[in-house]
């Protein structure tokens, strides 16, 4: 969505109209893609996730942390929306170490340690909408990458102890699919026993996988609903007529 110019203005002028307190994170992984490309620096993806080199980071956030973040705040000015724009790394917003522990090394990857909700809840009762990229910091000088969908359910899940909180997921696609070539097979419902089996059958793979683990991650931790579903819907996906709703079996 970030990459079609109308697609971005329609859904931020509903985004703008939405009467709620509201906050919004995005990513922008095929700007950064592109712009590597360009530049010459190799991208790689492993399990949906970005492996961040030095060069790499340089990129992500000179892309998410400036050109989207401030195209998204002066598009939501336009439409009369108070944002807010700022990375991880600003107000200590989002304290993250370098990932370690895992099979594969994804450099400058950020895991996120805390949430500063006071920062947030300041800017919201204040009546502006925050709008948040995933450059993080380690709190001794580094920047690091963090996956945006694993930030949103961070940022719900902080500030849940002071809000009814509800976490939508909004890319290209109408939910998740049984089939991924037919839009139409939307799952409307989707619990943690039905996700395991489709992931065990690799119907649901790649960057639909930390989505979804933070979708249900989320959840455990109290956020009352988590839906996913294809960011020009806001509207129907909000009265709960699209994309696909998380159901907490507990």
């Amino acid at each position: 969505m970030i990459d079609d110019e109308s697609a971005l203005n329609s859904f931020l002028q509903h985004f703008s109209a939405l009467p709620e307190k509201k906050i919004l994170v995005h990513g922008g992984g095929k700007l950064a893609t592109t712009l590597g490309t360009k530049l010459g620096v190799q991208q790689t993806m492993l399990d949906g996730r970005r492996v961040t080199d030095a060069e790499t980071l340089k990129i992500v956030t000179m892309v998410y942390a400036g050109w989207i973040n401030k195209t998204i705040v002066s598009i939501l000015q336009g439409n009369g929306c108070n944002a807010f724009g700022f990375s991880g790394a600003d107000g200590n917003a989002i304290l993250a170490h370098k990932r370690t522990g895992s099979v594969a090394d994804y450099g400058f990857a950020g895991d996120v340690d805390a949430v500063n909700p006071e920062l947030i809840k300041m800017l919201v009762e204040k009546g502006y909408t925050p709008v948040i990229c995933p450059i993080t910091h380690d709190g001794q000088g580094q920047l690091l990458n963090t996956n945006a969908d694993t930030l949103a359910q961070e940022i719900v899940y902080a500030i849940s102890r002071h809000y009814y909180t509800e976490l939508f997921y909004l890319f290209e696609k109408p939910g998740v699919l049984l089939d991924a070539a037919d839009e139409n097979s939307v799952i409307s419902i989707l619990d943690q026993r039905l996700y395991d089996e489709l992931k065990k059958k690799q119907v649901i793979t790649s960057g639909m996988i930390p989505k979804l683990d933070n979708a249900f991650r989320a959840m455990e931790l109290g956020v009352k609903t988590v839906v996913i579903g294809n960011a020009s819907d806001l509207k129907e996906i909000i009265a709960g007529t699209r994309g696909t709703r998380l159901l907490n079996e507990k």
